[in-house]
């Protein structure tokens, strides 16, 4: 997806913001290891990461090795390796909302070469993405080769989010800026487009002619995590499906692009959003499940309900959103695309399920077996995988008797030492200049407007969450969507 970057060498500057964060020790810096440690990465390049604290700034390198080696894979630090990248890795004393003198320290650090590729990344509040982007400006610092990456989410609703992608453009040209989503950077996603466009076999039944249906899952087992203030804001509509699984679904259901360059890539993605029909009013009743967990069993454990965990007894913020959307155009007229994202879920798992129709007429009998039909599945986490779930014949028995086997790509298996970081392709893309991945304030602002009027029905016919066990599937109304359509969701780890 996008143009190949696999052997070009960055020579770059990248200014955290929020380096000392979750973020920037379990994600980025790893992932600017890995890319060190594969040469991906100029040593002559640099990594300021902002800080606010003395005492974060006097810790600040200690802090980065104890992070690789916690969240590195096993064996994957490197002392050596650590040496050189430590080099290129400093602290800076900086608050991103505040225009004082520390500012001009970083300015110093980056005043060596103004022709070099210089990557801002707000690991922040979007609240202070524009304070940040002024400061940037005043003090002179965004040059012709600054590009400036937002994490997610971006904005509350569509009205913010316009204002926050306007008060960024007041500062950066669009084709500055780098919205953000991991997902997009995972090696399965962008393998989805190769298995879609290069191969007839695919591209010639991926219609409505042949596919009865589509489910995009994000499940995690995971609770509030230290996000209460946030969350609860928030809820799993806009944090998971605004972006992430929207942003699946576009990749799904796209037209082949003319080629595949982050122009005509995201021209196709946003005329699938175009294409969702809207929900409002009854259909939002009709087509959407909300539900907020409470406290159940978790690998033999007993975790908490969302309310324990955020001490509030009153709130009604979704933890779990199943939807059944359709894309109203010629190739998905009247096939369902179901999404579904939870929190305290069974397992952890993100998937994209194609369920081909059955076949038309049936040449056995119900002795020798049922004829399930083949469905394609397409794993992003928590292993990375394409799985092609067809009917054969059982080999173990003499009779023809009819079993449901499985075609398997595991990456890790088939192609040697892969390991997929996300931030690690997209970090090095932002510094490439390669916007392929990322996402175009056209896509926020088609997102938004089919996710608004949903949250504004279930404000105005106060729709409650239906409550989960912490350790299940979700709620009952979800397993009924699917239900009263003749189907099922299909869990991870329970076979074919």
């Amino acid at each position: 997806m996008g143009s190949d970057n696999s052997n070009t060498v960055a020579l770059v500057d990248f200014v955290i913001f929020g380096g000392a964060g979750d973020l920037a020790y379990r994600k980025l810096l790893p992932a600017m290891y890995r890319a060190f440690k594969e040469g991906k990465i100029a040593p002559e390049s640099h990594i300021f990461c902002t800080v606010r604290k003395q005492e974060d700034f006097d810790n600040y390198m200690g802090n980065v090795n104890k992070a690789l080696q916690n969240f590195l894979y096993d064996g994957e630090f490197d002392k050596t390796i650590w040496k050189g990248f430590s080099n290129i890795v400093a602290p800076v004393m900086v608050d991103i909302s505040k225009r004082d003198e520390k500012w001009a320290v970083l300015e110093k650090h980056l005043e060596c070469d103004d022709d070099r590729s210089r990557v801002f990344y707000l690991s922040t509040p979007p609240a202070v993405f524009g304070e940040a982007c002024k400061n940037l400006h005043e003090q002179s610092l965004i040059t012709a080769n600054s590009r400036v990456v937002v994490e997610k989410p971006l904005g509350y609703d569509a009205k913010s989010a316009e204002q926050i992608n306007a008060t960024i453009a007041t500062y950066f040209e669009e084709s500055q800026i780098f919205r953000i989503d991991h997902y997009l950077g995972k090696e399965t996603v962008q393998n989805l487009m190769a298995l879609r466009f290069s191969n007839i076999l695919f591209e010639q039944f991926w219609n409505s002619k042949f596919i009865d249906h589509v489910q995009i899952s994000i499940s995690e087992t995971v609770g509030l995590e230290g996000r209460a203030g946030f969350y609860d804001n928030a809820g799993a509509l806009r944090d998971m499906i605004q972006n992430h699984l929207l942003q699946l679904l576009c990749l799904t259901a796209m037209e082949p692009p003319n080629t595949i360059s982050a122009d005509n890539i995201r021209a196709e993605k946003l005329k699938v959003l175009q294409a969702l029909r809207p929900l409002r009013g009854d259909d939002v009743i009709t087509n959407t499940v909300r539900g907020q967990y409470v406290a159940g069993e978790f690998n033999g454990k007993l975790v908490p309900g969302y309310l324990e965990e955020l001490n509030d007894g009153a709130s009604h913020t979704e933890t779990f959103v199943a939807i059944r959307a359709y894309i109203d155009n010629w190739r998905w007229a009247r096939v369902p695309f179901y999404l579904r994202t939870g929190k305290r879920m069974k397992e952890r798992c993100a998937e994209i399920v194609l369920q081909f129709r059955e076949i038309p007429h049936d040449v056995y009998s119900g002795k020798q077996g049922t004829t399930p039909p083949n469905r394609l599945v397409i794993r992003l986490q928590p292993d990375e995988s394409i799985q092609l779930y067809l009917v054969a014949k059982d080999l173990n028995e003499l009779d023809i008797k009819l079993k449901p086997v499985v075609l398997n790509l595991n990456f890790a298996e088939t192609f040697e030492n892969f390991r997929s970081d996300a931030y690690k392709r997209l970090m090095l893309d932002a510094a490439l200049n390669n916007p392929s991945l990322f996402i175009h304030r056209d896509e926020v602002a088609a997102a938004w407007a089919w996710i608004d009027p949903i949250i504004e029905t279930w404000v105005e016919r106060e729709v409650i969450p239906e409550l989960y066990r912490a350790g299940s599937w979700g709620p009952q109304a979800a397993t009924e969507l699917m239900s009263d359509d003749g189907r099922r969701w299909y869990n991870a780890g329970e076979g074919v």
